[in-house]
């Protein structure tokens, strides 16, 4: 991205979205960053004085990412470009399926995501060759154990972003979806189970970035991880739930009812 872009990046205290955030700032542009905690943003606002707007919200909190976007439109006027990070994962244990932890995955990765997307249009649309970014998932490839609740959050996306594609392009909007791999992230460092060819955050960054510059409709990383997951999920149905049953574990029912 040669031109100074307005950026706004939500998620972007920790992970992959502080690390794109460094990335965006060290290629000169301006960025408005949000997120729960306030202290990593300021932090990198000071190391970028002048190109950083630090803007703290929930996105589960429709008034407050309102709020936000009256922020940027006031300092900014329009938006280039956003990237909407923020995100929760949570895995659901069988036998007992956990409606609460399945509404808490859809509140933040849906609902939030398409809270910002509602705010942060009318900024786009005033912007130059605006672009809007969502965070899939590789997850939506094949289905996995224990992913009920996050899979079906990324799947929503997945179909949420390429029918925007759709009904943006008469506004000159182009639209990316990001579907990683395991990135090492203090979310993932949670998961209790391996995470072949996972990238650093880092890479991760820099890998969605030059996505974006391309114009890429999809990003997807990394490459043969992407691959493997594209031809289990391309095999049929019967032998795809063969190879990843496997991967489920099996079901604690001692004391249950």
């Amino acid at each position: 991205m040669s031109m100074q872009k307005r950026v706004w990046l939500t998620g972007a205290s920790s992970g992959m979205g502080l690390a794109m955030a460094e990335l965006l700032a060290k290629q000169g542009h301006r960025l408005a960053l949000t997120a729960r905690k306030a202290q990593p943003l300021l932090e990198l606002a000071e190391r970028f004085p002048g190109q950083i707007l630090v803007v703290t919200a929930d996105i589960t909190d429709a008034h407050a990412v309102r709020e936000a976007a009256e922020r940027i439109g006031a300092a900014w006027g329009a938006l280039d470009l956003v990237i909407l990070n923020a995100g929760t994962c949570e895995y659901m244990d069988l036998p007992e399926f956990d409606a609460a932890l399945f509404a808490r995955v859809m509140q933040t990765n849906v609902q939030g995501t398409v809270q910002c997307i509602e705010a942060a249009l009318p900024l786009l649309r005033a912007g130059s060759r605006p672009r809007l970014v969502g965070m899939g998932s590789s997850v939506t490839y094949v289905p996995l154990p224990r992913a009920e609740a996050y899979g079906a959050s990324k799947a929503a996306l997945r179909y949420l972003f390429q029918s925007l594609e759709l009904d943006l392009a008469q506004f000159g909007i182009k639209v990316s979806l990001v579907s990683p791999g395991f990135v090492d992230t203090p979310l993932t460092a949670a998961n209790d189970f391996p995470m072949p060819m996972q990238v650093s955050s880092d890479k991760a960054a820099r890998a969605i970035i030059q996505g974006i510059e391309r114009g890429k409709r999809e990003i997807r990383f990394p490459g043969p991880f992407i691959s493997l997951l594209r031809l289990i999920g391309s095999l049929p149905a019967s032998l795809r739930v063969s190879l990843t049953r496997r991967l489920a574990r099996p079901a604690n029912t001692s004391g249950g009812s």
